[in-house]
């Protein structure tokens, strides 16, 4: 067997000769056109390996049962995709080493490639389970529209593959814990989350240093916060927020979210706890990289259209909420109560939650 070199395993003769600065084939270089393409060839990289992450936990995922050790393996890989995420941030200020009459000198060179091209970035997207039509037109077309005959089959073809959002719905649904023999979980927080507001109806209308009209603000909030409550106890109007486009996790998983996200000190819910944590993180970290990303859009061509024709800034501002992925996990704090409120576990619960954990019984 041959000695392997350094150079030849990573292929450097091609990967260093990849950078080739418009401006010097014409003849007039501008010199912080290599940090561009660098750059983005680094964001394509890192790209690359978020895909290959995420390949990896969907097909664990895709499981009828997820075993303890996978489910550690899942929770570890997303929490690697947000540590490139950290990285594919950082790396906007690198760029924003470049001044904006610098960028000027090459930008014109670019029309009218734009990074909306990214079609890795379009199939993480799609990956992680942003929806068609959540997305926001790109010059009146769709997002697949500006890509090569080939990406576009590729980014059509990931639509109707299973996503991270659907799998871990699926995944939620599975959860056992919410029914134990003649236990419900759900009706017993559900008496829980009464019995808390009742103390604090009577706290309010009992507090002597209040005025009447500031009784009647506090109940009146209090009102508005019983009846997000309520929403979660009534499955028929919960789908009809569902079907409104307020909600997307069904109401099965949304239940199962909850209850990990109230008991995840007990030790079988520990890693599903992380794991609901890592898929917020994510959603967080995409949209903090867009923001940061339109910010540097801003300071580099203001208001002017970006090279590919988008609305540069505006558009890019605009997807910060419509292209949120895992925000139900985060409204889900609506409905927590504080941990001293939450209703007892029966015995036999609370040891199934423990280190004495049934194998049969799988998430």
């Amino acid at each position: 067997m041959s000695n392997t070199y350094y150079g030849d395993y990573l292929k450097l003769g091609q990967l260093l000769d990849c950078q080739s600065p418009r401006s010097e084939a014409l003849n007039r270089p501008a010199h912080e056109e290599m940090l561009f393409i660098i750059t983005h060839q680094a964001y394509e990289l890192w790209f690359k390996q978020i895909l290959h992450e995420l390949h990896s936990v969907l097909k664990t995922l895709e499981q009828n049962y997820v075993e303890d050790q996978a489910l550690n393996r899942v929770v570890t890989r997303l929490e690697r995709i947000i540590e490139i995420q950290h990285l594919l941030i950082q790396q906007i200020q690198v760029m924003e080493t470049m001044q904006p009459l610098d960028f000027l000198e090459f930008r014109d060179l670019l029309v009218p490639a734009s990074g909306f091209q990214s079609f890795q970035f379009r199939l993480i997207e799609n990956r992680l389970g942003l929806k068609s039509e959540n997305r926001l037109k790109y010059h009146k077309s769709k997002y697949h529209e500006s890509l090569s005959p080939e990406h576009q089959f590729m980014m059509l073809a990931s639509e109707k593959e299973t996503s991270l959002f659907t799998a871990i719905e699926a995944w939620l649904e599975r959860t056992p814990f919410l029914q134990f023999g003649d236990y419900d979980f759900w009706q017993s927080y559900r008496q829980a989350v009464s019995d808390r507001f009742t103390a604090d109806r009577i706290m309010i209308e009992n507090q002597p240093l209040l005025s009447a009209e500031d009784i009647q603000m506090r109940l009146t909030q209090l009102a508005k916060s019983e009846a997000n409550f309520e929403l979660l106890f009534n499955p028929q109007n919960y789908e009809e927020s569902r079907e409104a486009g307020h909600l997307r996790l069904s109401y099965r998983a949304a239940q199962a979210a909850l209850l990990i996200m109230l008991y995840r000190e007990r030790p079988i819910l520990q890693m599903p706890y992380r794991l609901l944590t890592a898929l917020g993180t994510i959603d967080e970290q995409m949209t903090t990289w867009r923001y940061r990303h339109a910010q540097m859009i801003q300071r580099m061509i203001g208001s002017k259209q970006g090279t590919g024709g988008s609305m540069g800034y505006e558009y890019l501002i605009k997807t910060l909420e419509s292209h949120r992925i895992f925000g139900d996990f985060n409204q889900l704090t609506t409905y927590l109560i504080p941990r001293s409120s939450l209703p007892d576990l029966p015995e036999e619960v609370a040891s199934s939650l423990g280190f004495s954990y049934n194998q049969e019984q799988k998430i």
